[in-house]
């Protein structure tokens, strides 16, 4: 059995994907069982390598820190591939609020960890380790110790004191928002059926609608667009004399005619006063009896479509079809004509069933083009994210300068290829079920190599003295998420999954979110996590360099 113990305890290539292999298979397997509805999900992973490290199962440092830092880039690239076409507009929206409500949550921590260190005596260097490990946020351990090391000065035990505080403020992290779910008696399944609403002002709403004004009677649809600028879209009008017609730009509203209109959320009030009467859908058959008026959903998947508008096609013109609508990553967009396509939006079209054929041979409508992945811009961008997190930020009074770190430059590249690369021709459409691949690898990998790393010599430390460290560690975590998000609740009146986001992302905490995003079928986790996570990773780097020159 010697070859055994070989394969297992010698640090090398073969022994670290073994412990890998089996720290993330074990640990997937444990997630699936719940005690009261309620699992660690993913987050098993980290603890079975914290587990085998203490026993022994030491895998090769240099390796487990590539792992580390390549899952978490991988994690986050897709994470950004993902709400990046909805990133912008939820910043514009809710953004501003959600950093503040961030920038409050550093903020108390570092206050925490001061007050703290000055009734327990604790030198600040040492409650500066247990504070990265309280927020889960590596890189501001890393720049700590490079700060202490360019002063001449010993970095190492920031590893210890960040090791025995990360394991339980990952649960904190985790459990802390439900105290708020607890004490406001928060319905989340009641707010996932209302996320349109309540989350997302943006996404458009369909109504229907009876002409009542005399004042619009006769006039074209073009005519009402030039007397009211917001988007919308007449997908179908009703005649007082029964017959339905696809609308178009010269179609003729008449009082009494009943149109089907798309508009965004915010206004479909002022519509009801440009038109007349809301109606009740269920009430209105909008597709003719004959079949000859229909709606479908198009799939684009023709790459020489990528970055084109939609009035640059003139689909409507040429194949006598309505576009009212595009589906693209979980998000809805009214078809505007300078609305720009990419790969995999889903065009609602209305029109006879040959004209959307022919509209659909024109986007491609063929999955099976969107199966083959594109990894050149995938690869590509994350060359890019690494550059744009090394780069280095001084600032005035700061010897050392500030990065926004691997993870950081990763996810605000993701953002803004997702976002803009269409209007360069790049194609960066991915499955949904390849961009979950790549980010539960991404994670999984990341969490086995923390795990693996951390377990070695954990409980000596806490055994000896490290259990206070445990201590100020929780209150570091959990005080400033509770009052945070006691806030956001009560005053700001922010549903919770958005709020789980929020915590997660001011914790730069992948874990949280991926524990969020097991918990919820809808994208406000992830969408509040990225909009939160670049200004909070340059935060927390920061916070821990300034807190170290100040120990000095």
């Amino acid at each position: 059995m010697n070859w055994l113990n070989d394969v297992f305890l010698t640090q090398n290539v073969a022994q670290s994907i073994l412990l890998l292999a089996i720290t993330i298979a074990l640990g997937l397997y444990l997630g699936k069982f719940k005690v009261k509805g309620i699992s660690l999900g993913i987050t098993w992973i980290l603890f079975v390598g914290i587990i085998l490290s203490h026993f022994g199962f030491i895998a090769n440092p240099q390796i487990m820190s590539f792992v580390k830092d390549f899952g978490l880039i991988l994690f986050v690239y897709a994470i950004g591939l993902q709400v990046g076409p909805s990133f912008f507009s939820s910043l514009k929206q809710g953004g501003l609020q959600l950093n503040l409500l961030s920038l409050l949550i550093v903020v108390l921590g570092c206050i925490t960890a001061v007050v703290i260190g000055l009734v327990t005596k604790t030198d600040l260097a040492t409650m500066v380790g247990i504070m990265t490990g309280a927020v889960t946020n590596t890189p501001a351990l890393g720049a700590a110790q490079q700060t202490l090391t360019d002063a001449g000065q010993d970095s190492s035990f920031l590893s210890s004191a960040y090791a025995v505080a990360y394991p339980l403020a990952v649960l904190s992290i985790i459990f802390a928002p439900m105290i708020v779910k607890a004490v406001c008696r928060i319905d989340v399944k009641k707010e996932e059926k209302q996320a349109d609403n309540t989350t997302n002002v943006s996404n458009p709403s369909s109504l229907s609608i009876e002409v009542t004004n005399h004042g619009i009677d006769g006039k074209t649809v073009e005519y009402l667009h030039t007397i009211y600028k917001a988007p919308f879209v007449f997908s179908r009008i009703k005649h007082k004399d029964g017959t339905l017609e696809r609308a178009s730009k010269d179609s003729v509203v008449s009082v009494g005619d009943l149109v089907r209109v798309v508009t965004l959320k915010e206004h479909e009030q002022t519509m009801i006063l440009l038109l007349g009467e809301r109606l009740n859908t269920e009430e209105i058959e909008w597709d003719e009896e004959d079949g000859k008026l229909e709606s479908q959903r198009v799939v684009v998947t023709k790459q020489e479509m990528q970055g084109k508008t939609l009035g640059q096609l003139h689909i409507g013109t040429l194949y006598n079809v309505t576009i009212s609508r595009v589906k693209r990553g979980g998000t809805d967009l009214v078809a505007t004509p300078n609305l720009q396509l990419q790969l995999g939006d889903r065009v609602l079209m209305v029109g006879s069933e040959d004209n959307i054929k022919k509209a659909a041979d024109l986007l491609g409508n063929s999955l099976k083009r969107l199966e083959v992945p594109n990894l050149i811009p995938i690869f590509t961008g994350i060359f890019l994210g690494v550059l744009v997190g090394l780069i280095p930020l001084k600032f005035p009074g700061i010897p050392q300068p500030v990065k926004l770190g691997l993870a950081g430059g990763s996810l605000i590249v993701a953002i803004l290829i997702s976002r803009f690369g269409p209007l360069y021709k790049v194609v960066t459409y991915t499955t949904t079920s390849a961009n979950m691949m790549v980010r539960d690898i991404g994670i999984s990998l990341f969490l086995a190599a923390v795990g693996l790393s951390a377990g070695q010599g954990f409980v000596e430390t806490i055994v000896n003295g490290g259990y206070w460290w445990v201590l100020y560690g929780l209150i570091i975590t959990v005080l400033p998420i509770v009052i945070v998000s006691f806030i956001a609740r009560l005053v700001m009146h922010l549903p919770y999954n958005t709020i789980v986001g929020l915590v997660a992302g001011a914790h730069t905490d992948p874990p949280a979110l991926a524990f969020a995003n097991e918990s919820t079928e809808t994208n406000q986790p992830a969408v509040a996590y990225a909009t939160v996570y670049p200004l909070t990773m340059f935060l927390r780097i920061f916070s821990a360099q300034l807190l170290i020159l100040f120990a000095l």
